[in-house]
């Protein structure tokens, strides 16, 4: 039977998620295990279980995932507390065997006697003393001994702050606190979070039953603990390689040989004329201008607290003199950060949504205006009720219910269960207005039925998608966590939402008479066959240092490489796409819009390809995994991308919806030089120079010492971070706010309503709703 290309989008979906769960199983077979006990030789017990969960529920209560990290995810300013450990742990077993041995301070030895007790404490830090029969985890003298010195100094740490970090005073209270939870234990929180600690820095340095690589795969970098490069991520690196050139030709001749692109569904010279009076308003679609105002103040104070943190990694005991710690800490000006980035986006792709989905149906359901009013108040109502919850949970203030109201602490989805649960019926909401009004077309529009059928699954999916947040709980192994939380990360923000966008942009120029509908609908799953082909299997590039196995490293580099193949084709669409601006001459309506595209284009290339398989090679990763080319590579692709995206998305529809008044095309095309200089700017001048810096000297000194505070101190790293500052004033000053000014302006300037009922001039040919088309004998093949 011959497959329809339908049919293998179907198969390609299903093949990756049965393989991502697999994997998923495998890694909880093979997770670190939690100790039941913790016990010295003498059968003293030091913590257990308990301990180490309701440790990491305290790193997550106070946020400190979004100051420091552990096992390399979180936030680059404060220590990666595993690797930090983990050398530590070193340093004082040298200590220990050395005055055990010689009786004698390490310094003091000779060379041959540090080699033997170098090798003595790598003979500790390797041996897995883990007995699964009594669920206890024995430690030596040596060990016990250093323990007790980190929980001091760990101690130290949070109880006195370090002021050239941003962390203050007191950021974990010296308390006893109930089990008022199965994931939190009764007693000392610095106790329970120094147990949490020392345990990922355990499992990142004792090697698997049966095998000589640790259940971090030999993650981090760090010699002096054993730690090197494992045998497999060598291998899979060149095999990604490989794979990629011996793959990516085959797609590209699949491409042309198929004639996978969009067609033009007009003659040779004969563009399209576009009126934009000629292109009904609803009520429901006018309303939806409030939302890409809402979106562009949210950029604009996501964007500023991104500039406060930056001050920071220079000058870390003040904002420029002053001391803010206690009315913004560091900790909430990262998660608000993060958590407005997703807000504003997802709010101008919620917006683009209601707008298109009457514009594809061709009529507006009756009550669909206050269903949009309903779900802007949930909107508005989720984010001033998370980022108020995260501040209070981070400042100790919600006690108890910390997790369902304040900050859940782990990065990208921080928010409190109640206002996730509200988001995600919000999800749903968004659904359902989307659905009942351009669910019309699958019946009025057969020819474009399949195009609709696309939109309304890719759609659906986000809500779906995000539903991987609720599988995390307190008490859930860090390891499953992180895979988890990469299902909503890479899946729901990088997978399903770049497939609905896709699906979007092919709508809008099937609608705008640009291209033809059988063509737009065959490019459009060949795209995702590539898209979800690579990019579900892809999440695993994630998962190698998390404390899965590594069957993680072959697949997700293998995988994560095929990730450049989409992008590549998206950038060869962008080239129709500057043909379109070109064709169409000064007076077309979408300049603005087409430009952002092509600009989506370059940043999909560059920011999430280039940028991307830079750091997912398994080798390469190795070294740079937590540091600044992450970050680099973030930047590049959640703004670049998802940003520049979701902005040329939104001026499509407001440039529908408002009068010719209010439209300035002068503040538009600023805000376009000045988004793209700025963020290549922070890119070329910062976050690449200063990663590549990092990682050097994580090669030759340990990733410990690459995250350390005195690898930020540096003269050339700190001129390096002080330069940001430029590109950061372009990006807010001539990118982000003539954006909300030209957005306010045209919310003050809509269209008056003009429903389909009334008269359309007899010149219209394209930019109207089907059934405008069938009525006035248009016709799109």
């Amino acid at each position: 039977m011959k497959l329809s290309i339908g049919r293998v989008l179907l198969i390609t979906t299903l093949l990756g998620f049965s393989i991502l769960l697999l994997g998923g199983w495998s890694i909880y077979g093979s997770r670190a295990p939690i100790p039941g006990a913790v016990v010295t030789e003498g059968g003293e017990t030091l913590f257990g279980r308990d301990q180490i969960l309701g440790g990491q529920a305290v790193y997550q209560k106070y946020g400190l995932m979004d100051w420091g990290s552990v096992l390399g995810h979180g936030t680059y300013f404060g220590p990666d507390f595993t690797a930090e450990l983990l050398h530590r742990r070193v340093e004082l077993l040298r200590s220990g065997l050395a005055q055990n041995t010689y009786a004698r301070r390490y310094d003091d030895l000779t060379l041959a006697e540090r080699d033997a007790v170098d090798a003595a404490a790598q003979r500790v830090i390797k041996r897995n003393r883990y007995d699964d029969s009594s669920d206890t985890l024995t430690l030596p003298p040596e060990e016990v001994a250093a323990f007790e010195v980190i929980e001091s100094e760990l101690r130290k740490r949070f109880t006195e702050g370090e002021p050239d970090r941003a962390l203050p005073a007191g950021v974990i209270k010296e308390e006893h606190l109930p089990a008022t939870r199965k994931w939190v234990a009764a007693g000392d929180q610095i106790h329970q979070v120094s147990a949490f600690f020392w345990w990922t820095a355990w499992l990142a340095g004792a090697e698997r039953p049966n095998d000589d690589t640790t259940y971090t795969n030999n993650w981090p970098y760090d010699e002096d603990a054993g730690n090197t490069v494992s045998k497999g991520a060598m291998l899979w690196s060149g095999v990604s390689v490989a794979v990629l050139l011996a793959l990516l030709p085959l797609v590209i001749l699949a491409y042309f040989k198929g004639r996978y692109w969009m067609e033009d569904a007009y003659a040779e010279g004969q563009f399209p004329k576009q009126e934009l009076s000629w292109l009904p308003v609803y009520p429901s679609q006018r309303k939806t201008l409030k939302y890409f105002v809402i979106a562009g103040a949210l950029f604009l104070v996501q964007t500023l607290l991104g500039g406060y943190m930056a001050h920071y990694y220079v000058d870390g005991s003040g904002f420029y003199g002053f001391d803010l710690s206690a009315l913004l800490p560091f900790v909430v000006a990262k998660t608000w950060h993060l958590q407005l980035a997703i807000f504003w986006i997802a709010t101008a792709w919620l917006g683009l949504g209601l707008y298109i989905a009457p514009l594809i149906g061709g009529r507006e359901p009756r009550g669909q205006g206050l269903l949009v009013d309903i779900l802007f108040g949930a909107v508005v109502l989720v984010a001033v009720g998370s980022l108020a919850g995260e501040w209070l949970g981070v400042q100790g203030m919600l006690g108890e219910h910390w997790w369902l109201l304040g900050h859940t602490g782990w990065e990208l989805i921080e928010l409190g269960l109640l206002w996730k649960g509200l988001l995600a019926v919000g999800f749903m909401l968004w659904l359902f207005i989307v659905a009942r009004a351009s669910v019309g077309a699958l019946k009025s529009d057969p020819e474009r039925a399949g195009l609709v059928k696309l939109f309304l699954i890719a759609a659906a999916a986000i809500p779906v998608m995000f539903c991987a947040s609720f599988l995390i709980t307190p008490g859930t192994h860090i390891t499953m966590a992180d895979y988890w939380r990469w299902w909503v990360i890479h899946l729901w923000v990088e997978g399903m939402f770049e497939v609905f966008a896709v699906v979007v942009v092919g709508l809008l120029f099937v609608n705008m008479g640009l291209v033809t509908r059988r063509s737009a609908t065959r490019a459009l799953q060949f795209q995702l066959i590539i898209l979800l082909g690579s990019g579900l299997i892809g999440t695993g590039h994630h998962y190698y240092w998390i404390g899965s196995n590594d069957l993680w490293i072959s697949l997700g580099s293998i995988f994560s490489g095929l990730e450049v193949i989409p992008l590549t084709l998206l950038a060869i669409e962008a080239v129709e796409h500057w043909a379109v601006m070109r064709k169409a001459g000064k007076d077309f309506a979408y300049k603005h819009v087409f430009g952002f595209l092509v600009a989506v284009a370059f940043w999909n290339l560059f920011g999430a390809g280039v940028l991307g398989f830079l750091i997912n090679l398994p080798m390469v990763s190795y070294y740079e995994h937590g540091s600044f080319l992450t970050a680099n590579h973030g930047h590049g692709a959640l703004m670049g991308v998802f940003g520049m995206l979701a902005i040329a998305l939104a001026l499509y529809c407001v440039r529908n919806v408002c009068t010719e008044k209010g439209w300035n095309d002068k503040l538009f095309r600023v805000s376009f030089w000045g988004l793209n200089i700025g963020l290549l700017g922070m890119i070329l001048l910062t976050l690449t120079p200063v990663g590549v810096i990092q990682l050097q000297h994580a090669a030759e000194h340990g990733f410990w010492s690459a995250r350390s505070l005195e690898f930020y101190k540096q003269d050339h790293v700190q001129a390096l971070l002080w330069m940001r500052m430029l590109p950061d004033m372009i990006f807010i000053g001539l990118g982000v706010v003539p954006l909300l000014l030209g957005l306010w302006q045209a919310f003050r300037n809509p269209r008056p309503d003009t429903p389909i009922e009334e008269p359309v001039r007899e010149e219209l040919r394209f930019i109207a709703p089907p059934l405008v088309q069938a009525e006035r004998g248009t016709t799109l093949h």
